[in-house]
């Protein structure tokens, strides 16, 4: 399956700074992706490159199988970009400020009414519509700069802080919001963010990127066992008594590498999921299961482990 997302050994120098390194990404079809990394590692450049907005050096970048450099009017047409700083015209009013932008993109103005409702509504601002964008508070702003992308339903979303400035229950509805529109619109997103809890919370894949180099790619789940144990599956299981036979009996299953007991757990290390496998011994060896779930790591602990690496 050709990737929506993609570069191929994409590089960046200004001068003798070298600013994306030789970077190869895949983002799949309905993804959310995570961009991360500190200020300077290249996360910007890398979009603005993707997005046709500035060329690379050396390399090449796709969207939906189309190279950034040579076709960026149909790159543009199929993805959306939302700064980290969102720019309107303050004295115009919501809808008039989408209206302009549906009439750049060559929009009949049938379609220009209609495609500014659905966006208004979308993302929550349909009663606000005729007010001023001066009036409207940081997260009212980067609503509507989701709906002005969504006017060219885009196949593509680029993120860039979208959760800056904004209090803890306008984030929470921001991420609900882009988690909404990405599954009903269909739509992949691209979100590069410092805020490593808000990733993980709506991110199924992230990507590190550390001076311009790519240290590390992949599904969350995946990048958790690799970091940590080796690509293997680590089951915390906690029973209402633990016993040296009921043990035995979890080591025995196959696919268990190993059973070590922490507190009142017992960590299980398998080659792949193995939980309704260790339920049944569980049970037919009259054991009181309590709960049980794959062990998991806050995405900060992943984030620094191969931070300090690189």
């Amino acid at each position: 399956m050709r990737p929506v997302v993609e570069t191929v050994d994409l590089t960046k120098t200004y001068g003798n700074a070298t600013v994306v390194d030789k970077l190869n990404l895949r983002i799949e079809e309905g993804d959310i992706f995570g961009f991360l990394g500190p200020n300077g590692a290249g996360k910007t450049t890398t979009i603005l490159m993707l997005l046709g907005l500035t060329e690379p050096t050396s390399g090449v970048a796709r969207i939906c199988g189309y190279n950034s450099t040579r076709d960026p009017l149909k790159v543009k047409r199929l993805s959306g970009y939302v700064p980290e700083k969102v720019g309107f015209y303050e004295d115009l009013t919501a809808a008039y400020n989408l209206t302009y932008t549906a009439r750049l993109n060559g929009l009949s103005e049938e379609l220009v009414m209609k495609r500014v409702g659905e966006a208004l509504d979308i993302v929550g601002l349909s009663e606000v519509g005729g007010h001023k964008v001066q009036e409207f508070s940081r997260g009212m702003k980067q609503r509507l700069a989701i709906a002005d992308i969504l006017i060219k339903m885009p196949k593509v979303a680029f993120l860039d802080e979208p959760t800056a400035g904004i209090d803890p229950e306008g984030v929470k509805e921001m991420l609900g919001l882009i988690a909404r529109i990405a599954r009903e619109q269909k739509m992949t997103v691209i979100l590069s963010s410092h805020q490593l809890p808000q990733v993980q919370q709506i991110c199924n894949c992230v990507g590190m990127l550390i001076k311009g180099r790519m240290v590390v790619e992949g599904k969350l789940d995946q990048l958790e066992r690799d970091a940590f144990g080796g690509g293997r599956f680590r089951v915390e299981v906690q029973l209402a008594e633990t016993t040296s036979a009921l043990v035995n009996c979890i080591k025995r299953i196959k696919g268990v590498i190993g059973v070590e007991k922490s507190g009142d757990l017992l960590l299980v290390t398998c080659q792949e999921d193995l939980r309704p496998q260790i339920a049944k011994v569980i049970v037919d060896n009259n054991g009181l299961l309590v709960q049980m779930k794959i062990q998991s790591y806050a995405l900060e602990d992943i984030y620094m482990k191969y931070f300090s690496e690189a």
